[in-house]
């Protein structure tokens, strides 16, 4: 079986996911070595993309879900791929933009019956007064769009309004998006990955996620100075949480018409009800950090081929 692995150059993407090629190159050297005919390609034009077609690979893995060419234009691979009639990894673009938009996703599972955090939009100067604020502090904000924010939550936290005017300024102007500021929902998180075999079935693995230690010390002395580990990933100890996790996940996963693989990131308030966060249905697929290939390691054993084949096999 011929495939082939579609990314954008690194400086082009937008958001996170495995379309860096360092990644990619991780999962060319992992099929290859199943012994299938992999290449990796760099797409940053329609010509590109017309090669590949030219081509007829049997399968397309899309690292990212469009590229964006020199003029500006947004190509959408699912389309394209649809349209040229090869098959592909992934969902298709309507559900892609759930990924891509996540007030259009909280607002689309809301009607759903699935519970989300209270939330508005908010660009620099939309909201005057402390009391014109919808929804009481703290808050969270992040980019509506990107999914490359990286700020930890300590960071992302508002308690009164110059800190809210503070963020949704510092964020706009490095975004040029609206921002999307939700009610904090104090409690754990947690991701659910999810993999549609070949027979219909989901496989289904659920973690919690904990958040990054951070160096004291180093913070009393420079509070712009932190040493901090990479987030840790564990087990769900408690079952009743982990049924009420996996079981919103699959719906979301159903909801959203999701196809292939997902992951979809849920948080709990401390009475233990549940709330969709994301879905990130081009999830990190870096060897070691990746929540969507940890899950599968930690609770059913399955190592990074493993799981690569999994996907290329659906």
């Amino acid at each position: 079986m011929k495939i082939e692995i579609i990314t954008t150059k690194d400086e082009a993407l937008r958001e996170n996911g495995f379309g860096n090629v360092k990644t990619c190159n991780s999962i060319l050297d992992s099929i290859n070595s199943m012994g299938y005919n992999a290449m990796l390609h760099v797409c940053q034009t329609i010509e590109d993309l017309n090669e590949i077609v030219k081509r007829r690979p049997d399968f397309v893995i899309l690292a990212v879900k469009y590229i964006i060419t020199e003029d500006g234009k947004t190509i959408w691979l699912s389309e394209f791929f649809v349209k040229n009639g090869i098959n592909f990894s992934g969902s298709l673009k309507d559900t892609l933009m759930f990924d891509a938009d996540k007030v259009l996703a909280k607002s689309y599972l809301k009607d759903k019956g699935i519970h989300t955090p209270r939330y508005f939009t908010a660009v620099p100067g939309e909201y005057k007064r402390d009391y014109d604020i919808p929804i009481n502090y703290p808050l969270f904000l992040k980019p509506m769009y990107s999914k490359n924010y990286n700020n930890k939550d300590e960071l992302s936290i508002v308690n009164n309004f110059s800190e809210f005017e503070d963020k949704v300024l510092s964020l706009y102007s490095l975004y040029k998006a609206p921002i999307l500021v939700e009610e904090y929902i104090d409690g754990q998180d947690f991701s659910v990955s999810i993999i549609k075999s070949q027979n219909t079935e989901m496989l289904v693995s659920s973690i919690e996620i904990l958040p990054p230690k951070v160096d004291k010390k180093l913070m009393f002395l420079n509070k712009e100075v932190k040493k901090e580990n990479n987030k840790e990933f564990i087990s769900i100890e408690d079952k009743v949480i982990t049924n009420r996790v996996e079981n919103l996940a699959i719906d979301v996963y159903i909801d959203l018409e999701i196809r292939d693989f997902g992951q979809i990131d849920i948080r709990t308030n401390r009475s233990g009800h549940c709330f969709f966060m994301n879905a990130n249905l081009v999830p990190d697929m870096t060897h070691g950090v990746s929540p969507f290939l940890e899950a599968f390691k930690i609770e059913l054993g399955l190592g990074y081929d493993e799981v690569l084949e999994l996907i290329v096999a659906e």
